[in-house]
């Protein structure tokens, strides 16, 4: 979890957890409280939805395989108010402070970051690469718009993943239905109003079948330029 003063530690600390015993106790507690609902007292601001955020990191000169990554996958909390979202994302590391293999995935409470969830199967996602050092700031708007219903695509929306890589930093935002056409175009539009893309910004879109069948996220895409 990345809060607080030892923000890095915590990040760096989760790698080597995958063996240690303590961590199945962690993971089971964690499934517990997914299934509790969160109570929002009468002064705070809900959120049409309940949200989940999760980080996941691979270590320098690890493979990942693909059976690993529900492992390396931490929940750092969830929220269903407006104070309650700033109450974690005031402390949480910012995507640009992050080196490496790094995600931050934001997600509906109940749907996991992965291609093989019941909500995202049928889904795909649109991608969005970024030079380094944009990272901190279209993430940011990207939330806030996703938070506060700017899509305007009903629940069509199943969450969104900052991926800190080497070369470039990439955005991402999953939908349920990648043969709606329709939809689909409608998040792609926004997702260039509410980040401010220039018009001849290359936008990609990816099944995720395609990414089951290929074990890549970004590679293989479907290239968009308006």
């Amino acid at each position: 979890m990345a809060l607080n003063n030892n923000k890095f530690d915590a990040l760096n600390n989760s790698e080597d957890s995958d063996d240690d015993e303590t961590s199945f106790s962690e993971e089971r507690k964690k499934k517990d409280l997914i299934l509790q609902p969160i109570q929002v007292p009468r002064e705070e601001h809900p959120l049409q939805y309940t949200y989940c955020l999760w980080f996941s990191r691979r270590a320098p000169g690890k493979h990942a395989a693909p059976q690993s990554f529900d492992q390396n996958l931490r929940m750092v909390g969830r929220f269903a108010s407006v104070e309650q979202f700033w109450s974690y994302y005031c402390h949480l590391v910012r995507p640009c402070e992050l080196s490496g293999h790094s995600d931050f995935h934001l997600f509906k409470d109940g749907i996991k970051p992965m291609w093989e969830d019941d909500a995202n199967r049928c889904g795909g996602k649109w991608i969005v690469r970024l030079r380094k050092g944009l990272a901190s700031r279209c993430w940011e708007n990207l939330i806030l718009a996703m938070l506060g219903e700017q899509f305007m695509v009903g629940d069509e929306i199943c969450g969104a993943v900052v991926s800190i890589r080497f070369a470039e930093d990439i955005i991402s935002v999953w939908n349920r239905i990648a043969s709606d056409q329709a939809t689909t175009n409608r998040i792609r539009d926004t997702l260039r109003r509410v980040l401010n893309l220039p018009p001849n910004t290359i936008l990609e879109y990816k099944n995720h079948t395609d990414s089951l069948k290929d074990n890549s996220s970004f590679r293989n895409t479907d290239v968009f330029v308006r």
